[in-house]
């Protein structure tokens, strides 16, 4: 009656069930701790760029700087806009409010590529914590219509022959909350660390348009 003598004489449907299972757990795992490094590290470098651009210094210094190294998050964003806004100035093309406009779209779609990157398996994650659930209810179903078969085979029934069956059918089940557990708690929690670094973004990006505009009029009136 040990768990792996009773999936060694399941039924072989219900052998792949539990291996689909496991894979889905392991596979969700896998994310789990990718994804909380890859958070970990964003928030870590959001924290150095935001020292260096509230430092007091150039943009231009500041510019030259990150464009040697490997950009992203905070740093992908103001190299985006700023690369626009030194375009718009070198071409002498457009007003302040295209030139803001151009900035805009671009520091927008670093925004967007950079969130999409955050974003990366939680969707694997979302599978996972929805469906295991329920393949682990297909198993157990099967394996309970299996036990019940058996029985109607026997003239008589007792507890022993019934429980085998039962608890085979049963650990798909266990397996599947197993596998959607870790799966949902993990998808929310780094869906809102998503969000909230996409806040950050979009807040980083309006105090950047900010700065650029100042500095338009400024060298209007001049």
């Amino acid at each position: 009656m040990s768990p792996l003598h009773l999936i060694l004489q399941a039924s072989v449907l219900a052998q792949i069930v539990l291996l689909l299972l496991v894979g889905a757990s392991v596979f969700s795992w896998a994310v789990i701790f990718s994804k909380r490094r890859l958070l970990a590290k964003a928030v870590k470098e959001a924290d150095q760029f935001e020292d260096r651009f509230w430092s007091g210094g150039n943009l231009a210094d500041l510019y030259e700087h990150q464009r040697r190294g490997e950009n992203r998050g905070l740093a992908a964003i103001f190299i985006a806009g700023y690369e626009e806004y030194t375009r718009q100035q070198t071409g002498g093309r457009g007003d302040h409010d295209d030139v803001i406009a151009a900035v805009q779209r671009q520091m927008r779609v670093a925004q967007v590529r950079e969130v999409e990157r955050l974003e990366g398996g939680l969707a694997l994650l979302a599978t996972i914590g929805s469906t295991s659930p329920y393949v682990g209810l297909f198993g157990t179903v099967w394996g309970i219509m299996n036990a019940f078969i058996s029985i109607g085979a026997m003239k008589q029934a007792s507890l022993a022959t019934v429980a085998p069956g039962i608890a085979e059918a049963l650990i798909a089940t266990a397996m599947g909350l197993f596998a959607a557990i870790p799966a949902v708690i993990a998808y929310n929690y780094f869906t809102r660390a998503v969000e909230r670094m996409e806040t950050r973004f979009h807040t980083f990006a309006e105090e950047m348009i900010g700065i650029i505009d100042r500095g338009l009029r400024h060298g209007q009136k001049s």
